[in-house]
């Protein structure tokens, strides 16, 4: 029997809109899913956002408050995709009026946030889902699975890289992402939050890190409107970037291997250029955001001069088989939010907890503060 489940989205940029066309597409993709979402509510201080959005994909309320989302009985899940610091208060507030919690990454500016976020929903018996896409995709569910077959034998070493060129231009506007009040630890929360739980998904728990930091643009000018995404601003008054262009960081994995993160977002020539290298005793996999469906997977008994064979998955990785009917079709970034769409919804439906969780996301904040101490002391830090 399938029934309604009463679904608000808080904050409509690009993201909001992202986690809305999820909803709509997830009965498609997932048709034995016993709940199907109901839009009810949607939330934006920027005025006009929430009724432009509402107009456009059907929500039944529209509000420039998100506390109207969270005494709306109607409403039982909420998407939160509003700026980083405003997702502690709006989480808490959720958890408490015993609705789940759909949330982007970071879970706030800190590790206490994240955790603060965490115990909420615990403690309210709701599910989550944190919005760490990456390790949705079918390839990487397949290198998974691959490293922990031991088919490349012991992991000895990983290379991660999250290189992106939003933030390259020196006429970006200073909006909150660049503010350590709003936008949290810059790069670190945005692009190096998902390195760190791809680590984790692909090789378990880090021990210990040390990093490097760098403010490569270290001032912006002031937009004098609104703004929704990567805008640019010119004339307005310069102001100083807070927070962080760019990390690199070396990892100490539990299971002994080590590894090297690294992200920026201010790399000219880069466009979403993510992805990783996992070497192990007899082989190896590699994997590229840009040509999603692919993996380069060395394997054999030759050690030396081994050759990479291109892999395409297929219907028998991940939710593949949930978008295409055979091998080396192409799927984008908004399938894999229709994978954790499916993930949340499925949460709900049987009380047990599918996908990315906030418990991965306080692992992933700690990381990410202790990068932060690392790179201020010059000095390796352990990870509890």
């Amino acid at each position: 029997m399938v029934r309604t489940l009463g679904v608000a989205v808080v904050g409509f940029g690009w993201m909001g809109r992202v986690h809305t066309q999820a909803y709509a597409r997830v009965p498609h993709h997932f048709p034995g899913l016993s709940l199907r979402p109901e839009l009810v509510a949607v939330a934006d201080e920027v005025p006009g956002r929430a009724e432009e959005a509402a107009a456009q994909y059907g929500f039944a309320a529209a509000h420039r408050d998100w506390r109207e989302v969270a005494a709306d009985p109607r409403v039982q899940a909420v998407s939160i995709a509003a700026p980083n610091f405003l997702h502690r208060e709006i989480g808490l507030a959720m958890a408490e009026a015993g609705k789940h919690i759909w949330i982007e990454k970071p879970v706030g500016l800190t590790a206490e946030d994240a955790r603060a976020v965490s115990d909420a929903v615990t403690k309210a018996g709701v599910q989550s889902t944190v919005g760490f896409n990456y390790r949705g995709a079918p390839a990487v569910a397949a290198a998974r699975e691959l490293i922990a077959s031991g088919e490349i034998g012991t992991v000895t070493h990983v290379r991660i890289r999250l290189f992106s060129d939003y933030a390259a231009h020196p006429e970006g506007a200073l909006t909150w992402r660049y503010e350590r009040e709003r936008g949290g630890s810059g790069v670190l929360g945005d692009l190096a939050s998902h390195g760190v739980d791809l680590a984790r998904f692909l090789l378990g728990e880090i021990e210990a890190l040390t990093a490097d930091t760098a403010i490569f643009l270290p001032r912006r000018a002031r937009p004098t409107g609104a703004t929704a995404g990567h805008t640019r601003a010119t004339g307005g008054e310069l102001g100083p970037v807070e927070n962080e262009d760019y990390v690199n960081c070396l990892l100490r994995f539990a299971s002994g291997a080590r590894g090297v993160l690294e992200a920026c977002r201010v790399s000219v020539g880069e466009q979403n250029n993510y992805g990783f290298e996992v070497h192990g005793t007899k082989g190896a996999v590699f994997w590229d955001f840009r040509r999603m469906g692919e993996l380069g997977v060395s394997r054999g008994t030759s050690y030396q001069d081994q050759p990479v064979s291109t892999v395409y998955v297929g219907p028998g990785d991940g939710e593949y088989a949930a978008f295409q009917p055979g091998s080396a079709n192409s799927m984008g970034y908004d399938d894999l939010k229709v994978i954790e769409a499916h993930h949340f919804l499925r949460s709900i439906a049987e009380n047990t907890p599918y996908g990315a969780t906030l418990a991965d996301a306080v692992h992933s904040a700690a990381a990410l503060d202790a990068m932060s101490r690392s790179a201020e002391q010059g000095a390796w830090v352990p990870l509890a």
